[in-house]
């Protein structure tokens, strides 16, 4: 039987999209699950979760960190950004590296066993074209060199699902009235994986301690091209869009303009990220014995749930959280 430690999860970006899932499943399966968050008002709606708790702290400092973190059997860092902001040119390496650097030393002095974390695919390659994969694979390295935690990493492609920053992103801009829909790297490939997926992945790793010190790139069933996809949140919306790819160098500088649009919408990092595929070398789910969920499948269904109000919560009432 476990004891009420090593029952105990804390989950560094519970309040996210990956973790309102995680941290639903999580408390379902048993785990007494504490979220630090900056602000426990805005995300008191965890709370309706049995054995969740919410606990105002700042990650980023390292003394806060260890007094959240004491008394958990497992730390699961799921924090990270897509973009830094135009004022914090440090962002990523804050973010990504030097929280790294801190949960792993936090797990070792507060006798912590287990460390799941968060990567992306591609972030292990030798040379990673953008600062986020950089940074991404630089923080890889210092859990890996872990020596007294017992860390599994997880490597995903684009994750899709209910209150996804990528499919409504692209939903939002395809309902502006416009025949043409200019898209920069419209050839770049993805394998989107379903945020259930990603969390059953992490479900099966906290009692295989066959994952212990092991890395698994979790992607979808298939791979589509950037253009592929939005087409097909085209088609699920009704829309009539023609995707009009845009020549790299065109790319650049709409980059550089929506860089400076309020919440970052596409930047030159993000255009460096799409530079490569993000297609598995490995398949992460097989390994872990799960079936993925095609995006077809989910896709209609997604964006008429997050048409609706309340949908987080409507989801947990149904059971599908």
């Amino acid at each position: 039987m476990r004891s009420e430690r090593d029952r105990t999860v804390c989950v560094l970006g519970g309040t996210g999209f990956i973790g309102r899932h995680l941290c639903a499943s999580l408390v379902q399966d048993g785990w007494a699950v504490r979220v630090p968050t900056r602000n426990a008002a805005r995300h008191r709606d965890l709370l309706v979760l049995p054995g969740a708790t919410l606990v105002s702290t700042n990650v980023h400092d390292p003394a806060a960190l260890r007094r959240v973190c004491a008394g958990c059997g497992t730390v699961i860092n799921l924090i990270g950004i897509l973009n830094e902001g135009r004022r914090d040119r440090d962002g990523f390496q804050a973010v990504h590296v030097e929280l790294a650097r801190q949960v792993v030393a936090a797990c070792g002095e507060l006798g912590i066993r287990r460390l799941l974390h968060m990567s992306a695919l591609k972030a292990d390659l030798p040379d990673p074209p953008s600062r986020y994969l950089r940074t991404k694979g630089e923080a890889e390295g210092i859990v890996r060199a872990a020596d007294r935690v017992a860390w599994t990493i997880f490597r995903p492609s684009t994750i899709f699902g209910p209150g996804d920053s990528f499919i409504n992103r692209f939903a939002r801009l395809l309902r502006w009235p416009a025949p043409l829909f200019p898209l920069p790297r419209a050839d770049a490939r993805f394998a989107p994986v379903y945020v259930g997926d990603v969390v059953e992945a992490f479900r099966r790793a906290l009692s295989d301690f066959d994952t212990i010190g092991r890395s698994f790139e979790l992607c979808g069933p298939r791979v589509y091209t950037l253009a592929e996809i939005v087409s097909m949140i085209a088609l699920a919306l009704g829309q009539r869009r023609r995707v009009l790819p845009l020549p790299d160098w065109l790319a650049r500088i709409q980059a550089r303009v929506m860089a400076l649009l309020p919440g970052t919408p596409f930047s030159m990092d993000n255009f460096r990220s799409l530079t490569i595929d993000a297609v598995c070398s490995d398949d992460g789910l097989r390994g872990l014995g799960i079936t993925p969920l095609p995006l077809e499948a989910e896709l209609p269904r997604q964006l008429g749930m997050d048409a609706r109000p309340r949908r987080y919560e409507r989801l947990r009432r149904s059971g599908r959280l």
